[in-house]
């Protein structure tokens, strides 16, 4: 469950990301998602591993588990540790390319960054980068010459909006880079407390594995479990 739980987040970090990817250039930003799923994958290898060797109680087996998940914490600390440090750096890096992807709009035409624009606006419900009004500083809004934004910055509720700057109120009034920053580092929020939770998981399945292996290597009667009554 732990696995599978783990693989789902670091999926939904990967697909969020997906919709946002335009707005930083960073790859190494999805490092943490990467380690995640990875993660999640072994888990789900040693769980199985952990079960066996505490049915057979195989003082090996239960070694062997508690060293694996030992690497496994480690790199979960790891991924706590790269996910605050992109974390950091998600504003500096939606800053540096945000205005080159506003000026690379083309409304008639849409490429992916100009469909990436157009999904961001109305799905975080905001226009421009601050306001509005930095669409007019966009080669689209200068060549267009007809003074409108794209539809995307219509409030959701209206259904005869045309973009025009003649009825302002008719458009989002929020910017859009605050709300992507918020956005981006909220999924890495995600990253962040699914590692730390499985990570304070597997120090307690490490404490279990322990005190089977000292019960068994303390008391010379102590009885298997496995049928047969097969004794230490």
């Amino acid at each position: 469950a732990a696995a599978g739980i783990l693989c789902y987040v670091g999926a939904y970090v990967f697909i969020t990301y997906d919709d946002y990817d335009h707005f930083f250039e960073d790859v190494y930003t999805l490092i943490p998602a990467v380690i995640i799923i990875a993660v999640g994958t072994l888990l789900f290898i040693i769980g199985l591993i952990g079960c066996c060797a505490t049915i057979r109680e195989s003082r090996c087996g239960l070694a062997t588990f508690v060293i694996i998940l030992l690497l496994v914490f480690i790199t979960e600390v790891v991924v706590v540790v790269l996910g605050y440090i992109y974390r950091a750096k998600v504003e500096d890096e939606v800053d540096h390319s945000i205005q080159k992807v506003y000026n690379g709009y083309n409304g008639t035409n849409p490429d992916a960054a100009s469909r990436a624009i157009d999904y961001v606006q109305r799905q975080l419900r905001c226009c421009g980068i601050h306001n509005y009004s930095d669409w007019e500083k966009t080669v689209w809004f200068k060549q267009t010459k007809n003074n409108s934004v794209p539809l995307s910055c219509c409030k959701a509720a209206l259904s005869n909006c045309t973009g025009s700057l003649m009825r302002p109120m008719d458009l989002y009034s929020e910017g859009c880079e605050a709300l992507v920053v918020k956005k981006l580092q909220e999924i890495m929020m995600y990253v962040i407390w699914a590692a730390l939770a499985f990570a304070a998981i597997q120090l307690l399945g490490m404490l279990c594995a322990c005190i089977v292996l000292c019960r068994r290597s303390r008391d010379p009667a102590y009885e298997l479990l496995i049928t047969g009554g097969t004794y230490a």
